[in-house]
């Protein structure tokens, strides 16, 4: 798969000025100087422009977007901590997405949601109707607060490989993602939101290179390589071009 979007200049209308990237540490990738922890948002460097994004997929679309409009002063948040779930996404959801009264809201959540339920040696089933109700609870407050708003969601994923696809459970993970997936895909369709099954992507690059092996575009079954993080900024920026068709 060519980098379809690495030479297409991407224009944007007044809509989509305020963007926000919440999610893990897919799309934490060390931004503020996280170094690959936990640190919240308040205790992050958000002065230091060499580091005020991070190195993920959401550090590739600033930069082509601000690089192709550089007068629309468009402004780019990175919200993504390292190991959070739902859960702590809701717990900072008011300081770090919705103070910024951002147009765009782009989301990436779940999938440590998983992991650290197959950790979880009670034998309860994952409840994904209560997952739902709250991932739904999270994009009616923003709503709330801005009825304009708009939102690309992404979808969780894993991959064969490092410590997590060698692992016993790893069909299981798999199988609840996949599970997870198809209830994301519903919310977004509620919402009227730009929907990416990342999981699909990585699988149809797996089936495009058959020679490739997933590590390089998932190095440890959890956290893409620069490749599958410049395949999923094409993919983003593809959704995020149709919100600005006139």
């Amino acid at each position: 798969m060519a980098a379809v979007f690495a030479l297409t200049a991407f224009t944007v209308s007044e809509k989509g000025s305020r963007i926000v990237f919440a999610g893990d540490s897919i799309t934490d990738g060390a931004w503020g100087g996280g170094n690959g922890t936990k640190l919240p948002t308040a205790k992050r460097d958000q002065t230091d422009m060499n580091h005020i994004y991070g190195h993920s997929y959401m550090m590739l679309c600033a930069a082509r977007l601000s690089a192709d409009n550089p007068e629309k002063n468009l402004q780019f948040y990175n919200r993504g901590i390292s190991s959070n779930t739902l859960a702590n996404l809701e717990d900072r959801w008011d300081d770090d997405v919705l103070a910024l009264k951002p147009d765009v809201i782009s989301i990436l959540i779940g999938t440590n949601d998983i992991h650290f339920y197959l950790l979880d040696e009670s034998g309860a089933e994952f409840d994904f109707a209560d997952w739902e109700r709250r991932y739904r609870n999270l994009l009616d407050r923003a709503l709330e607060t801005n009825p304009e708003t708009v939102f690309i969601i992404g979808t969780p994923f894993t991959a064969p490989t490092g410590k997590v696809g060698q692992a016993e459970d790893y069909e299981k993970r798999l199988a609840l993602l996949k599970q997870m997936d198809e209830v994301i895909e519903v919310i977004a369709g509620d919402y009227n939101a730009r929907l990416i099954r990342y999981d699909k992507l990585f699988e149809s690059l797996y089936e495009e290179y058959p020679d490739v092996d997933p590590s390089f575009w998932i190095w440890d079954g959890i956290h893409p390589t620069p490749a599958g993080h410049q395949v999923m900024a094409d993919a983003w920026l593809k959704e995020y071009q149709f919100l600005n068709q006139d």
